[in-house]
């Protein structure tokens, strides 16, 4: 089983857990997976992507960037480990509190 970066900050919430799966040569899918069951649904666990891992290998060394997802089939733009949460690697493009500034564009 591949098992998460080592540097991977984020911790699963309650009633989920991360699992990685190949993609392709040198990149893994990181899925969020949850335990709960779903009315819609008999399959378990249900899962969304997280994003990917990227895997560069040197001689002397192995590194790894992350990127978000585009959809479960495409690898997206690189980002910053820091900048991303424990459900998605995708970045929020507008603040999720409303201001005036919001209603005027």
């Amino acid at each position: 089983m591949i098992e998460l970066p080592s540097d991977f900050p984020h911790t699963a919430p309650e009633h989920y857990y991360y699992e990685c799966k190949d993609f392709k040569r040198n990149v893994v899918a990181i899925w969020l997976c949850n335990t709960q069951s779903y009315a819609y649904t008999a399959d378990s666990p249900i899962r969304t992507i997280w994003g990917f891992v990227k895997f560069k290998r040197t001689k002397r060394s192995t590194t790894h960037t992350y990127h978000a997802p585009i959809n479960c089939n495409k690898v997206g733009a690189e980002v910053d480990i820091n900048d991303t949460r424990v459900y998605t690697a995708m970045q929020i493009l507008k603040p999720l509190t409303p201001t005036i500034l919001n209603f005027l564009s």
